[in-house]
């Protein structure tokens, strides 16, 4: 069952078309950085801009933060959201649980579909703002790179770093499809579903700006997907970074314990 839901996840032309589109503004970012003054000069200016001018090999840094606060996530609530309930809703959800597949299986199944799309998405952005960095920024520091805090990661750290910050990424977005995964078992559109899911992560973000949610705010599921940056401190600023894996890890278990008690007890009439 899992090896069935990853083959049509990736012969599906909708993701290949999700991943494209992910890459597409950062592109024409990196385009916009190289051919105009539109950002510092490089040591100038903000230390993360700063840093990512004065060497290419940290824009995958910026191009995951250009997608995270809103295509990113939009586009794991749909594929999500998809999950059951767009089985229910082109009838074939009655199908797949006639077959002797237990509905705990099929969950899991799809939940792993879900995660190797998030996985494949956010590596895929990551790479390609590797290459579009190195291809349109260059390197005008000699040595090694330098970090947001101004002093120089050898190419073992940057590595490291970056692959941390693929992970925090990952399981940041985790934390946004067990929502809608929850919402999917809960209608049979899958647009509802999606709607749903973007709807928590809106009402998240418009609470982090209100004072008087102040007491919200270490728990909003929106509140840390960028603490990443952190990572390419030098030293590491693991406070934000650690809260955030606890705050991610907390709504994936919930909401997957919730989608599976949901699932378990769902009348299923299409």
């Amino acid at each position: 069952m899992i090896r069935v839901e990853l083959i049509q996840m990736l012969r599906r032309p909708r993701t290949w078309i999700t991943i494209a589109a992910l890459n597409v503004l950062p592109l024409v970012v990196a385009i916009l950085l190289s051919v105009t003054e539109l950002g510092p000069r490089p040591g100038t200016g903000p230390p993360f801009l700063a840093a990512v001018l004065s060497d290419g090999s940290l824009y995958p840094l910026a191009a995951m933060g250009i997608v995270l606060p809103l295509f990113l996530p939009i586009a794991v609530a749909v594929v999500g959201g998809d999950a059951i309930a767009g089985e229910a809703q082109t009838g074939t959800l009655r199908y797949l649980l006639v077959r002797p597949v237990r509905r705990g299986h099929l969950l899991i199944a799809k939940l792993v579909s879900v995660v190797a799309f998030v996985l494949l998405a956010v590596v895929a952005v990551a790479v390609a703002g590797l290459v579009e960095g190195q291809l349109l920024l260059g390197r005008t520091q000699v040595g090694g790179v330098v970090s947001i805090s101004g002093t120089d990661l050898d190419t073992q750290a940057l590595v490291q770093r970056s692959l941390l910050a693929v992970a925090y990424v990952t399981l940041s977005m985790l934390g946004v499809a067990a929502v809608a995964l929850f919402f999917s078992t809960l209608t049979d559109s899958a647009i509802a579903a999606a709607l749903g899911t973007v709807g928590v992560l809106i009402a998240s973000t418009v609470l982090l700006g209100l004072d008087a949610a102040e007491s919200l705010r270490p728990f909003l599921p929106t509140r840390y997907w960028l603490s990443f940056v952190d990572l390419f401190r030098d030293p590491i600023r693991w406070t934000e970074v650690v809260r955030g894996v606890l705050t991610q890890a907390s709504y994936l278990v919930v909401f997957l314990a919730a989608a599976w008690a949901s699932f378990a007890t769902k009348d299923v009439k299409s």
